[in-house]
């Protein structure tokens, strides 16, 4: 049954929709930045560290291990902001839920009024039709007599 509300609970849940995929993306990103971060964490176990050899090789390694630092430090930065965009985006997911059932129960609240309307207008017109059977019975009675 339309309402006055159904198009506003459409664009309420197309919104929601769009919501829940930004909310998806997030997570996804996350996901992403969690395992590039454990990854960065074993690459940086891998890397040996040369007991003999020329400092060359030892300067070398040490900036391996510098690099590798780095690329933890901006994983680490990546996830925290990856779990800034998840809260964000469930905040708004949230408070668009909110708004969609807002909408659907004020709807639901429509309804009930239209059928109690109709319900009632359907009780007086069976009610006229009623009288008028009556009042025909009578006439028909007095016509009799």
């Amino acid at each position: 049954m339309k309402t006055r509300f159904s198009p506003l609970i459409s664009i309420k849940k197309d919104e929601m929709q769009k919501k829940e995929r930004v909310m998806q993306r997030a997570n996804a990103d996350l996901n992403s930045a969690s395992i590039a971060l454990e990854m960065s964490y074993n690459a940086i176990h891998d890397i040996k560290s040369p007991t003999k050899g020329f400092v060359a090789g030892f300067l070398a390694s040490r900036s391996l291990l510098d690099s590798s630092r780095y690329l933890i430090n901006h994983n680490k930065e990546w996830v925290s902001f990856a779990e800034k965009q998840v809260s964000t985006a469930k905040e708004a997911l949230k408070l668009s839920m909110i708004e969609y059932e807002k909408f659907k129960y004020l709807e639901l609240e429509e309804i009930k009024k239209i059928i109690k309307l109709q319900q009632e207008k359907e009780s007086k017109d069976l009610d006229e039709v009623a009288l008028m059977v009556h009042q025909r019975r009578k006439r028909n009675e007095a016509d009799l007599l």
